[in-house]
Formats: C-alpha cells, structure tokens, sequence
C-alpha cells in the first residue's frame, strides 16, 4: 500500500463548545468563551495535524458558527469540499469544568443541521481510490433522521476501506439505551470500535473492559480500543489483549483526548500500513504500538485548554519518557 497517498475520511457533526469564562462574567452578566469542537470535528482536526490526508464530511450551518467551525478545520489542512451548507442552525454547547479538567456539557441541538444528512448527499460523496478508512459516531451516526443513512453509507464505503467507530454517548441528549440497541449493528459494521470508560459504563453497566471487548468482538468488531483515562487504554484484537499506559502531563482540561486518540491511532495504522481492509494483518505488536502513538497524542491534547491537538512537529519534539 502506498501510504504516502493514504487519505481518510471523516463524517459527523461541528459543535460550538462554549466555556464559562469566570474572568470576563459579573454579577449580571456571564461571558463565555467560544472554541470549535464536536468528537468527528475534533478527531478530522487532529489527523490533519499529524499528516495525514483527511476529508470532512460535515453539514455547515450558513449561521456565523458555521463559518467559525469552517475557517478552523480548513486552518488544520482539513478537505471540506464534499461538505454541505445547511440552512440547519448549527449544534451549540454549553461545556462546565470541573477541578480535574473533567467537562459536563449541556447541548442546544434540536433542529441542528448536522444530523439532516440525506441520501443523495452522501452518495454525492463516495470515497476515492486513496481513502483507506472512514471513521464516524458520535451523534450524528445516531440522531434521526441523518444517522441511518450515515449507517447505510458506512456498509458501501467498507467494500475498500477500513470502518471506525467512536459511539461516544452523550446521555443527554439520546438515551444510553438507544446507542445500546444500534451497537451490535455498528459492530457489524466497524472493523475498529473506540469507545471511553464512561461510554462503557453507560453501554454496558457492570461489565469489566475484557468482557465488554469480548460482546463487541462476538459482534464484529475485529479491534476494539476502550481507552481509560490517566491510566491509558486497553486494546483487544480479535481477544489478545494489550494495554498501554498513558503518559504523565500537566492536565489544563481533557477536552478532546479521546478524539485525539482516535486520530492517532488512525493516523498510526495508516502509517503502518493496515488500513484499507479489515485489518487482516494486523498484529498485537502493531496494536500496542499504534496505541501507544494515540496515548501521547492524547496526552499532548490534555495539556492545553480545549480541543488542540498537537501538529505532528510538536509531538516529534516531545519527549517519550
């Protein structure tokens, strides 16, 4: 494979991830600091920084958030021309902080543009030659009415490429209980399932990681990636399971981490040549190392406030231990 011209797909949602600002508020009035986020925005933004070829395929709002969220990924060298503009307003959040860097987030999103996909449009925008992987999820691969016809894109696009899939559940806005009933479908679907903790613990309550790997699996999905906060990640490819830790830094928030870990893992695969199929070669040793590659990627996205990661000149210059 030629992995110099490797590109990789992402579809999925832009959200408007508006901070407190306690600095700038009074008594009567909050200020808030608007930054661009949404797991795909983030995951596109962080593949493009490291080097590899990537295509976004979004649903821009023509509101001002949506030119916001445009100028941002085409700044990181992301492909936005198969990319819609939307009469839809765009997706807004509200994020809070916590001591530990932790977000909670309360979401304005009914009626937003990034979940009206329809057919036509995703089949004006069938993969190239060069396109080794398509990754998605969050919500717009489960809001109505887009998130079916995302699913029906998805089992066309995986004749050629490589299909990743990152759930990352947001209770409040679709129920836990609706992600559970469409994952084994993904499963089918995805040969690479990332997911957090958190998702876990809402998926799957009660499950350990190895158990909740071993469902997936049983599912489907060939490598699943469940990652674990400050204590890294556990890999299982097809039930061989490798854990890597996650690397120490000085926390600013965790906005984005797993997003970012997505696109390193992603952006290593490529690297290493397994993308483009259904990882039949791929081995324990290259998991771990890939995975190891997505853990400071994500570290370096904690180390600074909101989602930024790192270009792939700045991670080369970090130190590995």
């Amino acid at each position: 494979m030629n992995t110099a011209a490797s590109s990789i797909t992402v579809i999925g949602e832009c959200v408007a991830d508006a901070f407190t600002d306690p600095a700038r508020s009074l008594p009567a009035r909050l200020a808030l600091n608007v930054l661009p986020g949404g797991g795909p925005a983030n995951t596109a933004v962080a593949l493009a920084r490291l080097g590899t070829p990537t295509r976004f395929l979004a649903r821009f709002s023509d509101d001002v958030f949506g030119a916001f969220f445009r100028n941002h990924l085409s700044a990181s060298g992301v492909d936005l021309t198969d990319s819609v503009t939307a009469a839809e307003p765009s997706t807004l959040a509200i994020a809070d902080l916590d001591e530990t860097g932790q977000a909670t987030y309360s979401f304005f999103a009914d009626g937003a543009g990034d979940w009206q996909w329809t057919p036509d449009e995703l089949s004006a925008t069938a993969p190239d030659g060069d396109t080794v992987a398509v990754h998605t999820g969050s919500l717009a691969l489960i809001r109505p009415p887009g998130g079916r016809h995302i699913e029906d894109h998805l089992a066309k696009a995986r004749e050629n490429a490589t299909v990743s899939i990152d759930p990352n559940v947001r209770p409040l806005l679709v129920s836990p209980a609706a992600y559970h009933r469409r994952l084994h479908h993904w499963c089918a679907l995805a040969d690479i399932l990332r997911l957090s903790e958190d998702d876990l613990a809402l998926l799957l309550p009660g499950a350990t990681p190895e158990e909740a790997c071993d469902t997936w699996h049983a599912a489907g999905a060939r490598l699943v990636v469940i990652t674990l906060g400050g204590r890294g990640a556990l890999a299982s490819l097809d039930g061989a399971r490798t854990s890597v830790p996650a690397p120490a830094v000085a926390v600013a928030d965790t906005v984005g981490a797993g997003d970012a870990f997505t696109a390193g893992l992603l952006h290593r695969l490529t690297a290493l040549g397994h993308l483009g199929g259904r990882l039949e070669a791929l081995t324990l040793d290259d998991t771990s190392d890939a995975c190891s590659f997505a853990a400071r990627v994500a570290a370096l996205t904690c180390s600074v406030p909101g989602a930024d990661p790192p270009k792939a000149e700045r991670l080369a210059s970090w130190p590995t231990r």
